[in-house]
C-alpha cells in the first residue's frame, strides 16, 4: 500500500470470464486486474431459467449478493447431508462455504448478481468436468450404474459447462423452472427463510 503506482479503482465490466450468449455472461475483478484487492468477485448477468451450474471451490468461501432480479441458491451441507435452498431478491445474500457443492438458478426475467470471494482468485471444480472425466467403469463399480446409459447421459458434456443449460438443449429448459419451483414447495422452511420483514 506504499507504492507510488498503487491503483485503488477498477472496472469489473472489462474482463470477460465466460459468455453463454449476449444476455448471459460473467465478467470479473480479481487480483490480476486490481493488485491491491484482498478479495475478488464475478459480475454475473443472467436471464430466466439460466443457471450458474453446479460446482464447488477448493480454496474460498463465496457470498452471493443480488443487485437486480431474483435467484434461487442451493448448497449441499455435507455435515447434515441436506440441501439448503434460498430465494434471494435485491439486497439479500447467501453464503457458500469452502468445498460445499452449490448452484444458482435465475427466477426473474433478468438478474444481476455478484459472487464475492474471500481470496483474490477462486479455484473452481465444475460438476460437468467431474461427470465427463470420471470413467464409466468407476460409476458402475461404485454405484451399480449402467455403463452404456451413463456414457450416453454425459456424451453432450464436451467441455466445462458454466452457465446452463447449453445452447443446443435450450428447449429442454422449459421444464427447469417448474421443477425448481416444485423443489422449493417441498422445502417451505428453506424457501421462506429469506423472506425478511421490511
Amino acid at each position: 500500500m506504499q507504492s507510488n503506482n498503487l491503483q485503488l479503482a477498477g472496472d469489473s465490466n472489462v474482463v470477460l470470464n465466460y459468455k453463454r450468449d449476449p444476455h448471459n455472461y460473467i465478467t470479473q475483478l480479481f487480483g490480476e486486474q486490481l493488485p491491491a484487492i484482498r478479495t475478488g468477485f464475478f459480475n454475473v448477468h443472467l436471464t430466466k431459467g439460466i443457471m450458474v451450474n453446479p460446482h464447488w471451490h477448493t480454496n474460498v468461501n463465496e457470498m452471493v449478493y443480488v443487485i437486480h432480479g431474483e435467484v434461487i441458491t442451493s448448497v449441499f451441507n455435507p455435515f447434515q447431508q441436506r440441501l439448503m435452498t434460498y430465494c434471494l431478491k435485491p439486497g439479500q445474500v447467501a453464503l457458500f462455504p469452502k468445498g460445499w457443492f452449490h448452484w444458482i438458478i435465475t427466477q426473474s426475467e433478468h438478474a444481476h448478481i455478484l459472487t464475492i470471494f474471500d481470496e483474490p482468485t477462486p479455484d473452481i471444480v465444475y460438476a460437468s468436468d467431474f461427470l465427463r472425466c470420471t470413467p464409466k467403469e468407476v460409476f458402475k463399480q461404485a454405484y451399480c450404474i449402467n455403463e452404456e446409459e451413463y456414457e450416453r447421459a454425459v456424451a453432450p458434456l464436451k467441455e466445462s459447462v458454466i452457465l446452463g443449460p447449453p445452447l443446443d438443449c435450450f428447449p429442454a429448459n422449459a421444464h427447469m423452472a417448474s421443477a425448481n419451483q416444485q423443489h422449493m414447495a417441498n422445502q417451505p422452511h428453506m424457501a421462506n427463510s429469506m423472506h425478511f420483514a421490511r
